[in-house]
């Protein structure tokens, strides 16, 4: 076996065959039985029109850079964008033989082998009778198949469901029987075992089955809510994505085996049912008086995970769109004012994206739905879109302007899916990018459309951007495009990965190729693929017709490998012009890792003091390191590369170059994206070791005059940063006080209260600088949230939606039991669902030991719905001490939170954030141990990326402390 280890992949040789690229680079090796995990026969290398034309080139290619495996990666990229498609012929497998690659940094994967397609579904006719007061449904199913070659089996997915019968009839009539039924927990499968031989051609699979109707938010589970008369109740729904289609019936649940479905459910007459299409009919039952049928229409032609049903008790406010859309927002009983912002701004967003993708939303109805308990923010499930009700529902008394701000990003991600992952769908959950980074760029440009006020593309830089690349400096980080497999390893990619480095490259892309051909490109690529399945390399390949510019070649460097460069700028004067030297390598969190060369093709533009806001000039650094002159520029003008922070790597700057930006931070004269990036990479770069932290504190000091809301917002992630890990050392005060005074000038400015015609930024700011400023014990400010607390609690003065959660963190931080007893009462009396959320991720902020060991518990009992309990947990471990309690409440209740979560993203955020910011080795390795002892499948990588984490910390503090203490020492005098 060769291996070469720490690159973004490795070469290993093999004597076995065969290998398979897939097309772009080269990507996986398959064995026998998992070859549909691509297309069978069509493996392919993106762009080669003709393999004569470029053989001599591809034998080339490999015999000079097959032993410098990146150099050979980018050389094939090259190939591949500047020519069409071919099927590889025997030549790749002489070129490959022998070679696949592999990811390093990925956990151990389970085995894991794809369903046959042997027999497929074409159509699905689904009846569903669910009783909410037993918690168990029946289901009956006929499935329209297709047998495609002789069998004596048939292979799908199941979970958690009991089968009375099991049936298939063929084309001719013939009935035949199971002679053995073979269900596979580890594998989620059902195996149906024939006495003969199944012909080709035509039948019918029928299923007679039961099931629970579960409490683990995933499947076909229980929602509770509280009707109007104050008695408790439930509703039955469905979230489906990634994997759990099969919880509530039997089915080929992988996102390329599509099929139409016809869908009823069998309900009480008093509900709301509701499914991806419309009515068509609703029938009493003859035999069952007080139930009803209610038929849906046929859906298109979708992926199971896309499939949705809701029953229970809804209110709904409808409009139609421009386009003749009918859009409903549902919402609980007597709340459906709630609903009409939300319904606002769906009803904009279709019109919307049919002029942006020139295709018109294929459904007829879009229905949205706020669903108590969820354990997502919102899912796309098509022409059903369920919500929790914090992402949905707006109380104009009681929404703060950024939860309002929130909900509109999230109607209009999850709407960008009814394009960009319902009607064309990733092949496998190794594209999921293609759903999710999309729709996380797409709802960017669809709000700062509806609403120009908010300046969302540059909160994106600070809630997107800068939020991929924390996590993707890590050497547990994964590539955008990463292979999965097991249900449990699809979970962990609901990531940062996914959604904001996948559109942040996306949003790169954007820029390199402009606007008007990426629209082109998108509508080629959804015209072309649409109800159908596609892979990355098929919106490179729309997107290079679209701009005729090497799309592939660029884009592959950033979506299959991980991590991204840091690019070294030096600069020379010559005269009246600068000479600017530019290096990349890796960035890493670890400054001893080795970088192996890696290379990406980095999108390079420049501004100068001359033009600020304007690029004055641009390239694609390809190699290692390349030279430009840009003329006209004095030696005092500064130079900045990423202007306006789209390229997804990280600048470094020498000390004197570094210095001549801080007099435009001063003055402004520096674009918001500009200070906002130029404070990231600095900060980045002193968490690496390749900066001394004491660097970014004095490059903070610049920023006292500035009045940005996003600007302040990275300001605040800094600060938070160092009050974490500063937390572990005896001067913490000091950086208090140094973080009290760095903020002192724009709190007097902003003042408590909001202004006559305020901007929307201005009132996002004050929330964020009382908050912060609590935070650092600041006594004006704490007196007067207890004051403004006092008068809220009484009546006399309700606090405004925008202050309540600075406020109630204020109190609690300098509260005890009684401040305790009163949250707990405004909990109890709290309606809305954004209020109780408001109130419960407070509570951790209070500092009595005593009252946070009540808090834990308060969040694991039936008070708090278990998708909220998470939260409350983290709350508690934002301060040093908390963070202790919280992590040994996790271990000492770590098995019924499993059986509660059973993995997922919840889960994973409950690893995550209460360890991560420990800062020993001690801890690291109790971290390690613990969850060595407890395996956790679908938190694996998180546990890796917390350690790493926790490492990183400690090493920062030993380099850094003493040097911070002296900094803080004589800046207090």
């Amino acid at each position: 076996m060769y291996l070469i280890t720490r690159t973004v992949y490795s070469v290993v040789i093999r004597q076995s065959k065969p290998v398979f690229v897939q097309r772009g680079l080269c990507r996986y090796r398959y064995l026998s039985g998992q070859e549909n995990r691509l297309r069978p026969t069509d493996i392919r290398v993106s762009g080669i029109r003709s393999l004569h034309s470029v053989q001599s080139s591809v034998l080339q290619c490999s015999r000079l850079f097959i032993p410098v495996t990146r150099r050979f990666c980018v050389r094939l990229s090259y190939l591949c964008a500047r020519n069409s498609v071919l099927l590889i012929s025997k030549y790749s497998e002489n070129l490959f033989s022998g070679v696949c690659w592999k990811h390093t940094n990925m956990p151990d994967a389970k085995p894991f082998v794809r369903l046959p397609k042997s027999v497929v579904p074409e159509h699905y006719e689904l009846l569903l009778k669910p009783d909410l007061k037993t918690f168990l449904f029946e289901g009956k199913l006929k499935v329209k198949v297709q047998v495609k070659c002789a069998t004596d089996k048939i292979v799908l997915n199941t979970l958690d469901l009991t089968y009375q019968k099991v049936e298939f009839i063929a084309e001719n009539g013939g009935k035949h029987f199971p002679s053995d039924r073979v269900v596979s927990v580890e594998d989620e499968t059902l195996t149906l075992l024939f006495p003969h031989p199944l012909a080709c051609g035509k039948g019918e699979l029928l299923f007679e089955y039961t099931g629970e109707i579960n409490d683990k938010m995933k499947g076909f589970y229980r929602s509770k809510y509280v009707s109007p008369d104050g008695d408790e109740r439930y509703a039955a729904v469905t979230q489906f994505e990634a994997t759990d289609a099969r919880r509530c019936f039997p089915c080929w649940d992988e996102p390329a085996i599509k099929a139409t479905f016809d869908i009823t459910m069998n309900v009480p007459e008093s509900k709301v049912a509701l499914s991806n299409m419309p009515v068509v009919s609703q029938d009493p039952v003859a035999d069952n008086p007080g139930m009803k049928l209610v038929k849906f229409d046929t859906t298109p032609i979708m992926s199971t995970y896309l499939v949705a049903v809701v029953v229970g008790e809804y209110d709904y406010v409808e409009d139609h769109s421009s386009d003749g859309v009918v859009v409903r927002v549902y919402t609980p009983i007597g709340k459906k004012e709630q609903g009409r912002f939300a319904l606002e701004v769906a009803t904009k967003v279709l019109p919307y994206y049919k002029e942006y993708f020139q295709i018109a939303y294929p459904l007829p109805k879009m229905d949205l739905i706020a669903i108590a308990d969820f354990s997502a923010g919102a899912m796309e499930n098509w022409g059903l879109v369920t919500y929790r009700e914090t992402c949905l529902l707006v109380d104009p008394e009681n929404t703060s302007a950024e939860r309002k701000q929130w909900i509109a990003l999230v109607v209009g991600h999850e709407l960008a899916h009814q394009w960009f992952g319902n009607l064309v769908t990733m092949e496998w959950w190794t594209h999921l990018w293609l759903n999710e980074g999309y729709a996380s760029f797409v709802e960017f440009l669809c709000v700062a459309h509806l609403f120009p006020e908010y300046d969302i593309w540059t909160q994106f830089v600070c809630d997107t951007y800068s939020r991929a690349l924390e996590l993707d400096w890590l050497k547990n980080s994964h590539p955008i495009e990463v292979p999965v497999g097991h249900p449990s390893e699809i979970d962990e990619i609901f990531d940062d990965i996914s959604y904001n480095k996948g559109a942040s490259v996306i949003r790169m892309l954007h820029k390199y190729i402009g606007d008007e051909d990426f629209r082109k490109g998108m509508n080629l690529y959804l015209t072309r693929h649409q109800y159908k399945n596609t892979f990355t390399e098929d919106l490179w390949t729309a997107l290079e017709e679209a701009s005729n510019k090497p799309v592939g070649a660029v884009m592959s460097t950033w979506t299959k490998q991980t991590g991204y460069p840091v690019v070294k700028v030096s600069s020379q004067q010559e005269g009246s012009a600068r000479k600017i030297c530019l290096t990349q390598e890796k960035f890493c969190a670890d400054n001893n890792a080795p970088s192996n060369g890696t290379l990406w093709m980095v999108p390079i533009t420049i501004s100068t003091s001359r033009s600020p806001g304007e690029v004055v000039q641009s390239t694609v650094l390809e190699t290692h390191s390349a030279e430009l002159i840009l003329s006209d520029v004095s030696s005092e003008d500064w130079v900045k590369v990423n202007p306006g922070t789209v390229g997804f790597y990280r600048t470094q700057y020498p000390s004197e170059m570094l210095a001549q930006f801080v007099p435009a931070v001063k003055d402004k004269s520096l674009p918001p994206l500009d200070r906002l990036g130029l404070l990231d990479d600095l900060f980045a770069l002193v968490q690496a070791g390749q900066a001394p932290t004491v660097e970014v504190l004095k490059l903070m000091e610049a920023y006292q005059d500035e009045d940005n809301f996003t600007v302040w917002s990275s300001i605040n992630s800094c600060l938070v940063r160092l009050s974490l890990l500063l937390s572990y050392t005896d001067y913490e005060d000091s950086f208090k006080a140094y973080g009290r005074k760095l903020m002192s000038k724009i709190c007097c400015r902003l003042g408590w209260d909001r202004r006559e015609n305020e901007s929307h930024l201005d009132t996002l700011l004050r929330s964020l600088v009382i908050g912060r400023l609590a935070w650092f014990e600041d006594e004006n400010v704490i007196n007067q949230a207890k004051q403004r607390f006092a008068d809220h609690v009484s009546g006399k003065a309700l606090l405004p939606a925008d202050l309540r959660s600075p406020v109630y963190k204020a109190v609690l931080s300098v509260g005890d039991e009684d401040t305790y007893n009163t949250m707990l009462r405004l909990y109890r009396e709290a309606d809305l669902h954004e209020e109780k959320d408001r109130i419960s991720r407070a509570l951790g902020a209070i500092r009595d030991e005593s009252v946070l060991k009540k808090i834990l518990q308060f969040a694991i009992s039936d008070e708090v719905r278990s998708q909220d309990s998470v939260f409350v947990i983290i709350s508690v471990a934002m301060t040093r001490r908390g963070r202790e309690l919280a992590w040994d409440f996790i271990k000492e209740n770590w098995k019924m939170l499993w059986d509660r979560y059973e993995g997922g993203f919840l889960l994973s955020r409950l690893v995550k954030y209460p360890t991560e910011n420990f800062s020993s080795e001690e801890r690291a390795q109790e971290v390690e141990q613990f969850f060595k002892e407890h395996p956790s499948p679908g938190t694996e990588r998180t546990v890796q990326q917390c350690i790493e984490s926790i490492r990183l910390n400690a090493e920062w503090l030993a380099r850094d402390q003493d040097s911070i203490r002296a900094f803080l020492t004589s800046a207090s005098q």
